[in-house]
């Protein structure tokens, strides 16, 4: 006698999410058990991994490298106010760097976030395709941040006298993806800014958002932020950039704030 068909086969196919995992007993079957724990292990992998600051600058070039006050990874994770300001010695390297007479009209900043994995991976890509894109703009050296916040690149931004802060940070992983990247981009950065005043382009993975995609997404709002002004719920992506090509909010406070 055959067995009857699995209900849950065509949803299961369409989504890495947990669906349908069926019952050993009282317990979940093995398999779904081991893959639970291996994708555990690999979020907790995600979030501890240390940057590799040296690779990132080799695929990015020139770049500036700055600390949070956090000091440390357990610091980091405990204290998530010191992840949002930079410590005085990279302050102070920063506010001693050139720049045009009219200012720069954007900084990217790199940073470690909830998963260097995701940057790893994801970052140099990114940035060098949203570079191609705006070969019209003056855009300061990279600054690659470790132990940071999102908010952190609003000092960056505010320090180096750019009018538009992208910052490419690891988002805090789940148990279903471990190397999420994304970009908050903000208007007339400085210290203080709130998650309303920014806009978020995320989900950016091999499986998720492709760099191309984001890039475009990303310089778009770029642009508009400097033509109109503003970022964050103010400005809204535009229909022409497709509603199924990922996640892009207006006021999207991700978890690695």
């Amino acid at each position: 006698m055959s067995s009857p068909p699995d209900p849950w086969a065509a949803l299961r196919a369409a989504t890495p999410a947990r669906v349908g995992l069926g019952r050993r007993g009282d317990a979940p079957p093995l398999a779904a058990m081991l893959d639970f724990q291996l994708a555990h292990a690999r979020a907790r992998d995600a979030v501890h991994a240390p940057l590799d600051v040296e690779a990132i600058r080799r695929a990015v070039g020139p770049a500036r490298i700055v600390r949070s006050a956090a000091g440390g990874r357990e610091t980091y994770l405990r204290r998530p106010d010191l992840g949002r300001m930079l410590d005085a010695e990279s302050r102070s390297a920063l506010s001693a760097e050139a720049r045009p007479a009219g200012g720069w009209d954007a900084v990217f900043v790199i940073a470690d976030g909830l998963s260097s994995i995701g940057v790893q991976q994801s970052a140099p890509q990114l940035l060098q395709t949203c570079r191609d894109r705006l070969k019209d703009w003056s855009i300061a050296p990279t600054v690659i941040a470790t132990q940071a916040r999102v908010a952190l690149g609003d000092e960056i931004g505010e320090v180096l006298g750019a009018r538009v802060c992208a910052i490419l940070i690891g988002e805090r992983p789940g148990l279903s993806v471990a190397n999420s990247l994304g970009v908050y981009l903000t208007w007339q950065p400085r210290v203080g800014r709130r998650d309303a005043e920014r806009n978020c382009v995320s989900n950016i993975h091999p499986d998720g958002l492709s760099c191309a995609a984001a890039a475009e997404m990303v310089t778009w709002l770029m642009t508009e932020a400097r033509r109109r002004k503003l970022s964050g719920v103010g400005l809204k992506p535009d229909a022409a950039l497709g509603a199924d090509r990922g996640t892009l909010a207006g006021d999207h406070s991700m978890p690695s704030a």
